[in-house]
């Protein structure tokens, strides 16, 4: 795999799209007020944001956003280095992967997946689907690993050390990289275990070349984050697993794909089953539901394919355009020189 020798970049619209006006509940892209009131200002009026004291309190909202993504970036690298170094880990165990923590009917499906004859028809014999919409349950982890990781979470929840959150729409979670979980445990599930399986639900989004990640942890309780918006997410494929604790309520809804939006969206609703996992389009257009009771949290991991994305990033949809990032970034890589076709300069021969 060339690109994963390669380091990951960023697409310059991190800083500007799909930025979360959570007043008005809607997300927007921006580039100035103009292009905001042209693009947005209607369905910001649905809203309720009518007068320009609204509007201008949106504005502000926004470039707040916008100067707290460009800061991300260093921010997350010092978060990293604190936790590294003072936190007390109450499970060490849990920071590297092991068989043992994935239930064996995940195994099984992951020795189909790498055996010579696996087939799609074969795979959807081991695992639930919904409708038409490429929505798939399966088992993941054993309800021992969910504890024991939950209380992981917990413990670094109520320590003093710094915290970053995975988005603008989850409050209270936290990103699995800078809790140091990404060499050991996230990228060896998604390369050993995952990949067999996504290359044959999703070999149109990259399913079999999946090279890099965001994975992190939110949670819902009721005193905190009740529920999440529509969205989609920036990746190709996403794997959704609850991982508890005690919950009623709280379901996941899908509607469309975002590139084939109807009049009149349609949802379904999906339930969250203890240590199973939901795969997914990312681009799938979803949410989740209020919980109506207890605490419920969730392992979330966008997985991204940079030999999809380079072509076009799914967040502008546009050719994109590639910035510094730390880690993984958004998943994308700079072509080499050397991927093009060998030529000659004439002119230097004679």
């Amino acid at each position: 795999n060339m690109s994963a020798a390669r380091p990951f970049l960023a697409c310059a619209c991190f800083f500007s799209d799909n930025i979360f006006v959570g007043r008005y509940g809607l997300h927007v892209r921006y580039q100035d007020e103009g292009q905001l009131r042209r693009d947005h200002g209607r369905a910001l009026r649905e809203r309720g944001c009518r007068s320009e004291e609204d509007f201008s309190a949106v504005l502000r909202e926004i470039e707040t956003e916008v100067q707290r993504r460009k800061q991300l970036i260093h921010q997350a690298v010092e978060r990293r280095a604190i936790i590294s170094k003072c936190y007390r880990q109450k499970h060490p165990e849990v920071y590297v992967l092991q068989d043992s923590f994935l239930a064996p009917e995940f195994l099984e499906i992951v020795r189909y997946c790498t055996s010579p004859d696996a087939h799609l028809h074969g795979l959807l014999r081991y695992i639930e689907s919904f409708s038409d919409k490429r929505i798939y349950r399966l088992p993941v982890f054993t309800q021992e690993f969910c504890q024991a990781f939950v209380e992981e979470l917990e413990n670094f929840e109520q320590s003093d050390m710094p915290k970053g959150r995975p988005n603008t729409m989850n409050n209270y979670g936290v990103l699995l990289n800078e809790l140091g979980m990404d060499e050991a445990f996230i990228t060896p599930l998604r390369e050993q275990y995952l990949q067999p399986i996504t290359a044959l639900l999703y070999p149109d989004l990259g399913g079999a070349c999946l090279d890099s990640h965001k994975a992190f942890v939110v949670k819902y309780s009721l005193h905190e984050d009740l529920d999440l918006s529509s969205h989609y997410d920036n990746a190709e494929v996403t794997l959704n697993v609850s991982l508890g604790k005690d919950f009623t309520e709280g379901n996941l809804y899908f509607g469309d794909f975002n590139q084939d939006p109807t009049p009149v969206p349609k949802y379904m609703e999906v339930e969250h089953v203890g240590a199973q996992g939901l795969l997914h389009r990312g681009g799938q257009i979803h949410g989740a539901l209020p919980i109506a009771s207890g605490e419920r949290w969730n392992l979330i991991i966008w997985m991204r394919s940079s030999a999809i994305r380079n072509q076009l990033c799914p967040m502008c949809n546009k050719k994109p355009v590639l910035v510094q990032a730390e880690g993984f970034g958004d998943g994308f890589t700079e072509s080499l020189e050397d991927d093009a076709p060998e030529t000659v300069n004439l002119c230097t021969l004679w």
